[in-house]
């Protein structure tokens, strides 16, 4: 049964969160159904009771909930008037940073999510080639809510079959599976959408897993599955897109793209650009960017992004300064080594259980998972609840992506470390016993399923 706050959720609003990954059919039964606040690497429910948080909104938040020095440029910028009949100054210093901070932005477009920056992505690459059909990657979640995209996924409904057949899928780190449906759409191709990384890097040759390693060291300035990719779209006519809404800020200050070597026509950022404040942008090369202007005479328009909140100059104000933070105070560093640490830590405890060939971590090492496994070792959503279920009752939410912040420290390291033990040792029992004896509740469900 659901509890008192997920009906009240559910009645008024369609999914009972407005966004589904925070929904209730992607926790354990035991989970606090709604929060008051966070602080720091923590979130605390009506009851005033504090959980160590690795979900950190959704990784939009890279540094702590409601950051002192963040908090107060944003209320200096909202003391301003937030929203303004024209462009503001924060808007003009916050594109100017942001340019200059991102070598493959010559112009940026601000917006408060990045569905809204993909989309607008897609729409420019159509506009700039004249052709209809996106190619996008099948091994990365989520890139919009518009129907380009989810057309593309298992939730078909309400989407005409015309857009539905204007996007095609292809495999991360495999460019013959990308060289085979471009030779097949060649003369109709406008774009390229997918991440930089999410579980693994881009391979290269006889480096085909992410190495593990505290801070990733490998020269990707050889060749590699992005850079290859980059090559096919210049050779074809194809805009390359590269969704850094996860990437951005935390791989690399200068963005993954910097890390992998690549030059992307066209960038979308959000998630910690901004440590929780709404933000996304999409950016890249003048002469695509420049479609959407209204300075070019002569010269057909795009009707590009024009949104009344889209620069609203608290979020502009939070943007600046965190950037300046996480550059002064080593943020992305930390990040990297705590989630290292992490997943060793993980991973010795599952193999002191003699089960990690079911229970492991891995991952990119600021953005580490884990994943469940049966006793058949395939995929469980049990026993994935049941390890969050288990983490819970010791007032620790740990979803199956970790988002680590900078204050995430050596005192919630050793809670983590503790609650692990505990929670991996039930795990090993419910893989013997059966994991019903040990789950309340139902178990979680794919966000993007055809049926509830």
């Amino acid at each position: 049964m659901d509890g008192k706050y997920t009906k009240l959720l559910q009645k008024y609003i369609p999914g009972g969160a407005h966004t589904y990954s925070r929904g209730s059919d992607q926790f354990s039964k035991n989970a606090p159904e709604i929060f008051l606040k966070g602080k720091g690497a923590y979130l605390y429910d009506l009851n005033k009771q504090k959980f160590l948080d690795y979900g950190m909104g959704l990784r939009s938040v890279s540094i702590g909930y409601s950051e002192e020095r963040i908090n107060k440029a944003a209320i200096k910028q909202i003391n301003n008037g937030m929203n303004l009949t024209r462009p503001s100054l924060i808007e003009l210093k916050a594109a100017k940073k942001f340019v200059e901070t991102i070598k493959s932005a010559d112009m940026v477009k601000f917006t408060k999510n990045g569905s809204t920056a993909v989309t607008a992505a897609v729409k420019l690459s159509r506009a700039f080639t004249g052709k209809n059909i996106i190619l996008r990657c099948a091994d990365h979640p989520f890139f919009s809510y518009d129907d380009w995209f989810i057309g593309s996924t298992q939730m078909k409904k309400g989407i005409p079959n015309e857009i539905i057949k204007l996007t095609k899928i292809f495999k991360y780190n495999d460019i013959n599976s990308l060289k085979k449906i471009i030779k097949k759409y060649r003369n109709n191709v406008a774009a390229v959408v997918l991440e930089p990384s999410n579980k693994i890097c881009p391979s290269q040759k006889n480096e085909s897993t992410c190495c593990g390693k505290r801070k990733c060291n490998r020269n990707f300035k050889k060749n590699n599955f992005l850079k290859d990719v980059e090559i096919i779209c210049k050779e074809n006519n194809i805009v390359f897109i590269l969704d850094e809404m996860i990437t951005g800020f935390r791989w690399n200050y200068y963005g993954a793209q910097k890390m992998y070597d690549v030059n992307p026509d066209l960038s979308t950022f959000g998630k910690a650009m901004s440590n929780g404040f709404p933000l996304a942008a999409v950016c890249g090369k003048e002469k695509i960017m420049e479609l959407g202007s209204i300075n070019k005479i002569e010269k057909e328009r795009v009707f590009l992004l024009s949104t009344t909140f889209g620069a609203e100059m608290g979020s502009l104000g939070a943007f600046v300064e965190t950037l300046n933070y996480i550059k002064n105070k080593n943020v992305i560093e930390n990040n990297w080594s705590y989630g290292f640490y992490l997943k060793k830590i993980f991973n010795e405890i599952s193999s002191s259980e003699g089960i990690n060939e079911y229970l492991f971590a891995g991952g990119i090492s600021c953005s580490p998972y884990y994943e469940c496994l049966d006793k058949n070792k395939r995929n469980s959503l049990p026993l994935r609840t049941l390890l969050m279920q288990e983490m819970v009752k010791r007032k620790i939410l740990f979803p199956s992506f970790l988002s680590i912040s900078y204050r995430h420290s050596k005192l919630e390291y050793n809670k983590t470390v503790s609650a692990l033990k505990k929670s991996i040792y039930t795990y090993k029992k419910a893989l013997t016993r059966g994991v019903d004896k040990y789950l309340v509740g139902n178990a979680i469900k794919p966000v993007f399923r055809k049926l509830n």
